[in-house]
Parts: C-alpha cells; structure tokens; sequence
C-alpha cells in the first residue's frame, strides 16, 4: 500500500522545521547507507546524533503517531527515529531496497527495528526545487511522488526506490522507518480499508447494532494477525 498523508506537520512546526534545516550541518549521506545502498546514494544528511536532528525527530515522531490516518495505515510497533536528507546539486540516490532491520546506533543495547513500512515526510515546497521526485515501484508500476511541504508518503519497505536528480535548488525531507503490529502489507491494508469503512459509517448514522459488530471483526482480526 502507498499512502499520501497530508498535513502532518501543520504551519507552525512546519516553518520551524524549515528555517532551522536552513542552517543545517549536512554531511555525506552514506554514513547509513547499507553496503550496495552506498554506491548508488549521492546526497547529504544530518547526522543521527545531531542536536538538531533529535530534537526535530522527536517533533516528528510525535506527529505522526498523534495522526489518526497514520497510525490506522501503519499500525506501528515501533518508530525508528527520523533522519533528514538533502539533495541539491544533481544528487540522487538510485534504485535501491531499504534495509530489513535497523539499529539505532545512538542507543546502548539498541533492539533491532524490522522496516515494514518507509516514509518519507517533505520539507520543502514543490515548487523551490527541480527535479527530487521520490520514484516508488510495486506490481502496479512506477509511481513519481514529490509532495507538498509538511505532506507524507507512506509505502512498503521492501519496495524498490529511487530519488531523481535535484536539479535546481534543495530538497530536505524527513525519513524514517517502522515495524508494524501487522507484518504483511496485505492484511495491514485490508484492516485500514476496513478501519475506515466503519469511519464512514459511523459519521453517516447507520445502524449502531451492525456497527459494533464490524468493529468487532476489525479488532477480532488485529488480534488474530498482530505479531507477537
């Protein structure tokens, strides 16, 4: 499944984002590159134990996980830290497949996180930059996403992607990855299709009896297929 989430970060936390990424120490992105991902990554990042990209990291995770179509998407287990990108310059990251389990290295005894689902969080507005489209491919084909400022894109971390050439001016995103309660992205997309059938429902008043019931398959479900 590959979503559009808008509005994560709203005006204020957006302009914030924007003007201290602004002043950003960027260094070369393939400090967390995977060992085939590095040859193909041509971009710069923050680096993970950066003040800066802790304490918006922090802001960010937050968001998400108080989004309510987030968090029914991605059902989350667990929320590797954000850490952000820049490509400017013709950088480019080819097609590559994002690692299956990470480390946070700025923890002690940090546990392993399974990536299940990517995302990416736009910091920049379309229209300041030239090229950057993040290119997702899946069964139904290539899919170019180059988001609104503040807008996310949530997608399976198995597929392949690429970033285009940044050919005028910067893109700064937020990426990250997370381990859902739901480990194949079938059934996480069923239970959301599912999740906002009763959403609907429910805002048009249909019968309470039916709804309970639906939402008792839902749960029912969830318990069946959560990972332990």
């Amino acid at each position: 499944m590959l979503l559009h989430i808008p509005g994560i970060l709203d005006g204020p936390r957006l302009a914030q984002c924007q003007r201290l990424l602004a002043d950003a120490h960027w260094v070369d992105g393939r400090v967390t590159a995977g060992y085939r991902s590095a040859a193909a990554k041509h971009n710069r990042q923050l680096r993970e134990d950066d003040p800066l990209a802790l304490e918006l990291g922090a802001q960010i995770t937050d968001a998400v996980l108080a989004n309510p179509t987030f968090f029914a998407a991605a059902l989350p287990r667990h929320v590797y830290p954000p850490l952000f990108n820049c490509y400017a310059d013709g950088d480019h990251f080819g097609l590559h497949v994002d690692n299956a389990i990470r480390y946070d290295r700025r923890q002690a005894n940090a546990q392993p996180v399974r990536t299940d689902l990517s995302c990416t969080l736009f910091l920049s507005a379309p229209e300041s930059y030239d090229g950057g489209e993040l290119v997702i491919e899946d069964t139904f084909g290539s899919h170019a996403v180059k988001l609104p400022a503040g807008d996310l894109v949530l997608y399976p971390a198995g597929s392949l992607h690429r970033v285009e050439p940044v050919t005028r001016g910067a893109r700064i995103a937020a990426f990250f990855w997370l381990q859902s309660l739901i480990r194949e992205d079938e059934r996480r997309r069923l239970l959301f299709e599912l999740d906002l059938a009763i959403q609907r429902l429910t805002a048009s008043g249909a019968d309470a009896e039916a709804l309970l019931a639906l939402t008792g398959v839902y749960h029912n479900l969830l318990r069946q297929w959560s990972a332990p």
